[in-house]
């Protein structure tokens, strides 16, 4: 009897051991082939979630296209860059093995240039409505065609020399202007000169950043443009004029246009701002848009450059661009010095001192700050992306020269957002090698990214972020979020003092604040009531910042509903 129950026992264990040995098999063979993800990787839920799965089991190929159908019905393409094909990283490279293979040895290792090997960081993006879906653009499109009293251009009187000033997105809303006042003052227009004496000492022509023929050709209809000034027009007499700025029609009519009594040709020495926003005949408002977003096209090279970037984005899925102002020039002339070290804002100081053309030297940029005129710190900035609900996943490009302090600086940032991408991440030096040392053009490059992004975010709102906003709203009015920057930089300082924690009740109260700066159709704001002077243009919004009324109509159809 005992040997029977030995015997049962013995056989019972080798069961168990048996089982056990199968199962280890099984858990290490599906251990090869199935990668559980943890869960600090999983997509981060939108804060205002309210149970509505529709959007959660999309991919993001699903989504991508959803949008791609949205632009398609919606806008109309971007003037300087073809239609962008979602998702594909071939369309710039030859279909001969040689030119693929040379094209995978100039990449960076971890962009993939196999349209086999799209990179799908998340299964799903959560509340695509929320996060990704432009505004309704109320069947606003653009509509730029001259008038029935809009005549073809009188006999020109005389030849207007341009020297723009400032960055790229200054100097073209610059160009823009000038060519309405060669109009106005019925002129023959030399191509622009570029600036090459600013703070950025960039040597680029005319021709290197934008396409020449194409702007003479565009305009031949409204403005006579001549490459150079004809052989033996320096024996003329020249005048050089600082034209004022925000000035009307009158101004240049009786003031400006008078001047070909004397003289053959006539200098601006300035572009910038020197016409007014607002209170312009319609058809100088509409050529001042068919200039800006029609005729000034960038050159074919940096055209190809942005189309690559932007296909190369596009491979990561959705992606915010960012145009994080957190640069050497922007912070020595605002004189915000918010989270620097004493040396460095002692560096600021004595660049913003030693910038002759820059007027205001004593800046508190505590009280800059306070007031909202400080771009965001890289660490204001994830605050504002995680309380609107994007996941630590999102791909976010930068589109911005080198930040000030460098990847410590972007440390803050990339500690809640882990996808942050540029130029010089996506593309090889050999690739960016022609647009090295060339601060215009490397500028073009993220206009092109961010203009072509399914939301764009920019910290500070300079030249840049108008220019980018205005012609998204050009397009169709895409998503374009405009931080509150006053209103977030408070919650963060009480964050810091331990009078409010960082937590959903904060995040709420961000989004409440931006639910209605994400882009939607409005019309152009007027100057602030009660402002003179200077100080009443300066308050007003700038006429490339938003084109409506007076470039974008609501098309019959809508008009019909």
């Amino acid at each position: 009897m005992r040997r029977r129950r030995t015997t049962v026992v013995v056989v019972v264990i080798r069961r168990v051991l048996t089982c056990a040995i199968c199962a280890i098999a099984l858990l290490g063979f599906l251990s090869v082939h199935i990668h559980i993800a943890p869960f600090n990787r999983l997509p981060r839920l939108h804060l205002n979630h309210r149970g509505d799965n529709t959007n959660y089991n999309k991919s993001i190929a699903e989504q991508s296209l959803t949008k791609n159908m949205y632009r398609s019905e919606s806008i109309q393409e971007a003037p300087f860059i073809s239609k962008p094909k979602r998702y594909e990283t071939t369309e710039y490279q030859s279909s001969t093995s040689e030119d693929i293979n040379k094209t995978q040895e100039l990449a960076p290792p971890y962009i993939s240039t196999s349209p086999s090997s799209k990179l799908n960081i998340t299964s799903g993006i959560p509340n695509y409505d929320k996060l990704w879906k432009p505004p309704p653009n109320r069947n606003f499109v653009p509509c730029v065609n001259p008038t029935s009293d809009y005549k073809s251009p009188l006999e020109s009187r005389g030849y207007l020399l341009v020297h723009t000033n400032g960055g790229l997105n200054q100097m073209r809303a610059g160009i823009c202007d000038m060519v309405a006042i060669a109009r106005i003052i019925n002129a023959t227009l030399v191509v622009p000169e570029l600036d090459k004496r600013s703070f950025w000492q960039d040597t680029s022509k005319f021709s290197d950043v934008f396409d020449e023929d194409h702007f003479i050709n565009a305009l031949s209809k409204d403005v006579r443009v001549i490459k150079k000034l004809p052989k033996g027009i320096d024996a003329f007499t020249k005048v050089v004029k600082h034209f004022k700025s925000y000035s009307g029609l009158s101004y240049y009519q009786n003031e400006i246009a008078t001047l070909w009594d004397e003289y053959k040709v006539i200098r601006a020495a300035k572009s910038d701002s020197r016409l007014a926003n607002n209170n312009l005949p319609p058809d100088i408002q509409k050529l001042r848009c068919r200039a800006c977003y029609e005729a000034l096209r960038f050159s074919t090279k940096i055209k190809s450059m942005g189309k690559l970037l932007v296909d190369r984005m596009r491979s990561y899925g959705l992606y915010i661009a960012l145009h994080l102002r957190y640069e050497k020039d922007m912070l020595a002339f605002s004189g915000c010095n918010h989270g620097l070290s004493a040396s460095e804002a002692a560096e600021l100081r004595k660049i913003r001192k030693n910038t002759a053309y820059w007027k205001v030297k004593d800046i508190d940029g505590r009280v800059q700050r306070l007031k909202g005129y400080c771009p965001l710190t890289p660490k204001e900035v994830g605050i504002l992306l995680t309380a609107l609900g994007y996941s630590s996943n999102t791909p976010i490009y930068i589109a911005a020269g080198e930040i000030y302090g460098g990847e410590s600086r972007l440390a803050a940032l990339r500690s809640r957002f882990s996808m942050l991408l540029s130029k010089e991440k996506l593309a090889t030096r050999e690739e960016l090698k022609t647009f090295m040392n060339h601060s215009t053009q490397m500028a073009a490059l993220d206009y092109i990214v961010s203009v072509e992004s399914d939301v764009f975010i920019p910290s500070y709102s300079g030249n840049m972020a108008r220019a980018v906003e205005g012609h998204r709203r050009y397009l169709g009015h895409q998503k374009t979020i405009s931080p509150d920057r006053k209103s977030i930089v408070r919650l963060i300082d009480r964050i810091g003092r331990g009078t409010e924690k960082d937590n959903r009740n904060v995040y709420e109260r961000i989004i409440e604040i931006h639910k209605t700066r994400q882009g939607s159709p409005r019309r152009r704001k007027g100057p602030a009531s009660g402002t003179k002077g200077m100080e009443r243009h300066h308050s007003e919004e700038p006429f490339y910042e938003n084109p409506l009324p007076d470039c974008l109509c609501q098309s019959e159809t809508s008009k019909t509903r």
